[in-house]
């Protein structure tokens, strides 16, 4: 049945259903348990097999992502993965529930010895997480180790994860619906007058109250942002730093991407794009709100993206990461829209990525990509314009590439949809 929450914020009313709580609710303690030991051991092995190919002994890692890739769980301390068998949990802090795996320990300077007495021989190879420890953290691991070679686990990890298993993908449908969910409940919030940063304070509230865990996991440098971003009227035309597919100016230079505290004018697209991150797995969705009416250029360049996502669908596995980048150039060249093609200023060099744990994990839909679409790959395709004056436009949707097609996981209505 129905029931009707009150806004503090904007004194709106915003008519949500009860059914949809509920299972909110049954969703969220089902993504806080932890994946199948089957799960993790499909896991285990894809890494061991990248690790034989690079004769690899081992594999120590220390990262949050990493750490709940190979187990399920977050904790300070190391996952020592040996080339064959399970891994063992080196665990610093909390005091967490043990099992077979676990083992405590006060500093990394005592793993050496564990392994030993556990049978385990010194590696003279080891896998270490270069693109993301720090350099003081790599030297000290170098010298408890002293392996004679040491390789980057970094570029294996997340080879490995492109491919998601059963679980993992089961994971991603759940955020994408909760994402669809509360994506359909944005015109309730809009209210004439607003900044763009006062609608986008509302749709993170009405994300967070709908089971969003809030966190947005990114890797490497220049991609620090806060749940996701909105994109309001010419701010949609600032570029910005952050390697995002377009920028915005940000309300302070310390964060120079997104909402920059402009009211949102009639004849403005709204372009949302907000993490789905419903579950530990990330969904990324894109969808465009008009206040009022576009000029027509926009409604067509926002029909040429959603034909460009036609195409992708009709795509197989197989299909080459740079061939999909070249024919959206291709089709942005026909329909007289290159020079907005994802962006004005400064326009971006791919037109989707991998997403998981992380909103941008390999594959890269670039012309120097060297990879193909593979079966329970989870790739965000996002072509988009950028309409001088006028904003934004254009769909993100993320897709399951199936052995037989590419499924839609986030399935919503794609057409500009007009605020009041």
């Amino acid at each position: 049945m129905p029931v009707t929450l009150i806004c503090l914020r904007c004194e709106s009313f915003v008519l949500l259903h009860l059914e949809f709580y509920i299972n909110t609710d049954i969703q969220i303690m089902n993504h806080s348990k932890f994946p199948p030991i089957e799960d993790l051991r499909i896991r285990w092995n894809n890494v061991q097999n990248s690790m034989s190919e690079i004769n690899a002994d081992a594999c120590l890692i220390s990262s949050n992502t990493n750490i709940y890739y190979l187990t399920g769980r977050v904790f300070a301390g190391y996952v020592y993965l040996p080339e064959e068998g399970e891994p063992i949990e080196f665990v610093q802090r909390p005091i967490i529930a043990e099992n077979k795996r676990t083992v405590f320990i006060r500093k990394p300077e005592d793993i050496p010895d564990i392994l030993r007495e556990k049978g385990y021989k010194t590696p003279s190879s080891l896998l270490l997480e270069a693109d993301q420890i720090t350099y003081n953290e790599y030297i000290r691991l170098r010298k408890v180790f002293n392996p004679a070679k040491i390789e980057n686990a970094t570029a294996v990890l997340r080879t490995s994860r492109m491919i998601k298993t059963a679980w993992e993908i089961e994971q991603m449908k759940i955020s994408a619906k909760h994402h669809a969910e509360v994506y359909r409940l944005i015109p309730s919030v809009f209210r004439k007058g607003m900044k763009d940063s006062e609608l986008q304070h509302e749709i993170e509230h009405l994300m967070r109250m709908n089971g969003s865990l809030g966190i947005f996991r990114t890797f490497g440098n220049n991609m620090d942002i806060f749940m996701g971003s909105l994109l309001a009227g010419k701010n949609a035309e600032t570029p910005s730093p952050f390697n995002f597919a377009l920028g915005g100016g940000g309300l302070s230079p310390c964060l120079p991407i997104g909402v920059n505290g402009d009211l949102i004018e009639e004849g403005q697209t709204i372009m949302v794009d907000m993490a789905g991150n419903f579950t530990t797995y990330i969904t990324d969705m894109t969808r465009v709100y008009s206040y009022g009416t576009l000029p027509d250029i926009a409604y067509k360049a926002h029909e040429v993206s959603i034909k460009m996502h036609e195409r992708f669908m009709n795509g197989k596995e197989g299909e080459s990461c740079s061939d999909i980048y070249r024919w959206c150039l291709e089709m942005a060249q026909e329909s007289g829209l290159a020079s907005y093609f994802m962006g004005t200023v400064q326009q971006a060099k791919f037109t989707g990525h991998g997403v998981g744990i992380e909103i941008n994990e390999p594959p890269v839909l670039t012309e120097r990509s060297k990879d193909v679409l593979q079966e329970n790959m989870t790739i965000a395709f996002e072509p988009k314009f950028v309409i001088p004056q006028t904003g934004a436009v254009g769909i993100e949707n993320t897709y399951l590439i199936r052995k037989d097609r590419i499924e839609n996981l986030t399935r919503l209505e794609e057409k500009i949809i007009e605020l009041n």
